[in-house]
This record gives structure tokens, sequence and C-alpha cells, in this order.
């Protein structure tokens, strides 16, 4: 069932669709550009991507850096088993250390699953043992990422 905002028309109806699919393969498209693109005015697009932003279906835009590129050439997965009455401070601690890009609380044996980009392996350490203080850590060294960072499919579009 397509999201729909206060009982009005569903929010994720065909053309939205392709506004985010533009918006998805392109997403420094101008307004102007957009609309020749769904063959609407671009009042009635720019309508249409704010009732997005208002809904949450677009969180945000962000810009894409390549860690490599800065010089951050080790990319590690570390999954963490906090010791008793220790899980909260391992993300109040993961929200504090520039080199961890991601953080999410899991199910399973581990309860957090954390990526960092470092400049070395040696580096590794000084994250882990910060770490060590609240629980057990298991480190995964990424060796290449044959997918990125995508989208979530959109619904009905294939």
């Amino acid at each position: 069932m397509p999201l729909a905002v206060n009982g009005a028309k569903p929010l994720l109806d065909a053309i939205n669709l392709r506004v985010l699919a533009e918006l998805i393969a392109e997403p420094r498209l101008s307004i102007a550009t957009l609309a020749r693109r769904v063959g609407m005015s671009a009042p009635a697009v720019t309508e249409r991507v704010q009732r997005l932003h208002e809904a949450g279906v677009i969180a945000g835009y962000r810009l894409d850096l390549n860690p490599a590129a800065l010089g951050l050439n080790v990319t590690a997965y570390i999954r963490v088993r906090p010791f008793a009455a220790q899980l909260s401070k391992i993300a109040d601690l993961a929200q504090t250390i520039p080199e961890v890009v991601e953080c999410h609380r899991i199910t399973g044996d581990d309860c957090y699953l954390i990526k960092v980009h470092l400049p070395a392996i040696d580096q590794l350490d000084t994250v882990l043992d910060r770490f060590l203080v609240y629980g057990q850590t298991t480190t995964s060294i990424v060796q290449s990422s044959p997918v990125l960072l995508r989208a979530p499919p959109l619904p009905g579009v294939q």
C-alpha cells in the first residue's frame, strides 16, 4: 500500500517513483531538468520533492567521499559484544570516535556492528582498545566492495 500524507493521494505514486528514480540516478539534478525528465512543470516537481522530504521518504542529501582518496586505505567492521551493563556505553563511545562512520545495534551474539575507516592497519589497535573497555570485539577487514552503498529498491520498480 503506497504511503499517503494526511489521508491525501498516495505519496508513492508513479510520478513520485519516477522523481525518486531520477534523483537516485543523478542526485544533483536541477529541478528544471528533473521536471523535464518527468514531464511536469518545475513548481509541480518542487512541490512533490518537498512532500517527499516532509514525509521522510527523502531523508536528506549527502556528499559521498572516497576514503582511499583521503588516505584512509583500511576499512573494517567491528562487532562488539558488551560486558554486563555496558550496552549504552558502546553507542556513546562510537559517536565520539571520528574513524567510526557507521554504528548499528544488531541481533545475535554481538550487539553492535561498527564500520571504521583508517589510514593503516596499525591504527586499528587504538580504536579496538577503546571498545575493549566495554566489551569483546571481533573484527573483519574489508578486502573489496563489489556492491557499494546504494539506495534501497523503490516499491514496484524493477
